[in-house]
């Protein structure tokens, strides 16, 4: 079942999200988050974006969310999207049903690009996002560090919807109604 993140989610999400940043470089961060930040991370998040979890019997399986592209005004309609899932529920769909609620939801907000960045090579992780109809445009190469090597980073982007000559500011993510939640939350 999808839902929206809270911060009370934190441990769960963090327990997930912890041997991302410690085993591996599709994360560029480093340092394990206390759960404290963290949970501040997930409430600062949720004033402005999407933030949902997979659960199921109880525990989190997974969580997607969206960020803040870039910081000049004339960004503002585009954000970066992150999914990840339980090494335990891979493969069984989660991803892209995550994938599909949030990019309802930045919809309804009124985003009209999502920029997924890949540290690569990680063909699942380009599958999953070309399968959700994300197009490659560009790599940045050696552009990070991490475990002892330097990582290449691809840019893939999903257009949420046709633009528009006078588009109008993006609702914060708090300012949507809980019915506009609901139904963006049903599955198609």
């Amino acid at each position: 079942m999808i839902r929206l993140a809270s911060t009370s989610d934190a441990a769960a999400i963090l327990a997930i999200y912890a041997p991302y940043i410690t085993n591996t470089s599709l994360t560029f961060e480093t340092e394990l988050p206390e759960t404290a930040a963290f949970a501040e991370r997930i409430g600062h998040y949720l004033q402005h974006w999407p933030w949902l979890v997979w659960e199921t019997e109880g525990h989190i399986a997974g969580y997607a969310y969206a960020s803040r592209y870039r910081e000049r005004a004339g960004y503002q309609w585009c954000v970066e999207c992150s999914v990840y899932i339980h090494e335990e529920f891979q493969g069984k769909g989660i991803a892209k049903a995550l994938y599909a609620a949030l990019f309802r939801l930045l919809k309804l907000q009124g985003y009209f690009n999502v920029y997924a960045v890949i540290n690569l090579p990680n063909e699942p992780s380009v599958h999953l996002h070309e399968a959700c109809g994300f197009r490659w445009f560009a790599n940045y190469e050696q552009v990070g560090y991490k475990l002892g090597k330097w990582k290449t980073v691809g840019w893939w982007k999903l257009q949420l919807r046709e633009y528009s000559d006078h588009p109008t500011a993006p609702v914060p993510f708090h300012n949507l109604t809980a019915e506009a939640l609901l139904q963006a939350l049903k599955s198609e």
